[in-house]
C-alpha cells in the first residue's frame, strides 16, 4: 500500500517497480483489485525466486520439521515470523527486502529486514539512494558552529516500518566537528531518548577528513563541509507493541545533537543541542493478518 502511493515518484526517479510474493496468482489479483494496486505483484509459486536470491526465511521451514518442539525454534519462530504456531501457509516466506535492479539485471543496492513485520519505506530507501526528496518539512536551528536541518523520510509510519532520521549539517566557516576516531575530542553524535517498543539503529556517517592541527601536530577526522548523518528508527509490530501503542495517532522521538567544535586556534565547550521528531501514525493494511502474541 505504501508503495502504491509513491509509484509515480520512483518513475519520477527513472525507478520501475514490481513486488515478488509466494502467494498465489488468485490471491495476489484479489489483493490489487481490493486495494487498487497498479504495478506487477508476481506470483513466485513454491518460492523458488526467493530460495534462489537467498531470503527464505528458514526459520518457518525449521519449525515444521523434527526439531519444531525445540523452545530456542519456538523462540525464534515468536521473533522472526511473528507466529506462536508454525502452518503450512507461511512456509516459503522471505525476509522481507528491496532489491534495486539496473537496466543489465544486476543488483545495485539491497535494504532487507530480519522480522517478517518489518519494512523499509520508500522514502528510507531513497533517501539512503541520495535520490528524491521526503515529503516532510525540515526542522532548522543554528548554533555558532554550525547550521542544522533536520528531518524523518516519512510524515506518515506504521507499526513495523523502518524509517530513518536524517540530519544535514553545515559547519560554519573556518569550523570543523569531530568524526569517529578522534581521541579526546567529543565525536558529533545523537542521542535518541529511550522508549518502549522503539528500536534506533547506530547512526550512519559519511566519509571524514583528515584535519592537521598544527600548533600541536596533531592530525584527527573532523568533518569541515556539508555532511548529512543518518540514523534509522523503527517502532516495533508486536502484540505488545500494538497494545501499548493503541489510540495514538502520533509518534515522537527525542533526543539530543552532541558535538565539539574547534576553529584554527580555539577548540570550543561540548555542545548538547535537543531535537525532536513527531511522526503521524497510521494502521497496518485493512484486513492484513495481524501479528500474533509471542
Amino acid at each position: 500500500m505504501e508503495l502504491q502511493g509513491r509509484v509515480e515518484e520512483l518513475r519520477k526517479n527513472g525507478l520501475g517497480l514490481a513486488a515478488i510474493s509466494y502467494d498465489s496468482r488468485e490471491i495476489l489479483a484479489d489483493f490489487s483489485k481490493r486495494h487498487g494496486i497498479t504495478f506487477p505483484l508476481l506470483s513466485d509459486a513454491g518460492s523458488a525466486t526467493i530460495r534462489r536470491y537467498g531470503i527464505l526465511n528458514t526459520i518457518v521451514e525449521e519449525a515444521l520439521g523434527p526439531n519444531g518442539k525445540d523452545p530456542a525454534v519456538r523462540a525464534d519462530l515468536a521473533m522472526y515470523a511473528t507466529v506462536n504456531e508454525p502452518s503450512e501457509r507461511l512456509r516459503g516466506i522471505p525476509f522481507p527486502g528491496t532489491f534495486i535492479v539496473d537496466r543489465q539485471g544486476r543488483v545495485t543496492s539491497r535494504f532487507f529486514e530480519d522480522y517478517y513485520w518489518e519494512r523499509n519505506t520508500v522514502a528510507n530507501v531513497m533517501l539512503q539512494l541520495g535520490a528524491g526528496s521526503p515529503p516532510v518539512q525540515a526542522t532548522q536551528a543554528s548554533t555558532d558552529h554550525l547550521d542544522l536541518k533536520t528531518y524523518p523520510s516519512d510524515a506518515s509510519v506504521a507499526l513495523g516500518t523502518r524509517f530513518t532520521i536524517a540530519l544535514d549539517i553545515t559547519p560554519k566557516r573556518g569550523m570543523h566537528v569531530y568524526a569517529p576516531g578522534a581521541s579526546n575530542y567529543r565525536v558529533i553524535g545523537v542521542n535518541i531518548t529511550p522508549q518502549p517498543h522503539v528500536r534506533t539503529s547506530p547512526l550512519r556517517y559519511p566519509a571524514s577528513e583528515i584535519y592537521h592541527f598544527k600548533p600541536l601536530n596533531e592530525r584527527v577526522p573532523v568533518f569541515q563541509k556539508p555532511f548529512t548523518l543518518l540514523m534509522d528508527v523503527v517502532p516495533e509490530a508486536t502484540a505488545e507493541a500494538r497494545k501499548a501503542f493503541g489510540g495514538r495517532n502520533e509518534l515522537v522521538i527525542s533526543g539530543t545533537l552532541e558535538y565539539q567544535a574547534c576553529d584554527d586556534k580555539i577548540c570550543y565547550n561540548p555542545v548538547s543541542l535537543p531535537l525532536t521528531w513527531k511522526v503521524a501514525m497510521h494502521a497496518l493494511v485493512p484486513g492484513a493478518p495481524q501479528p500474533q502474541q509471542r
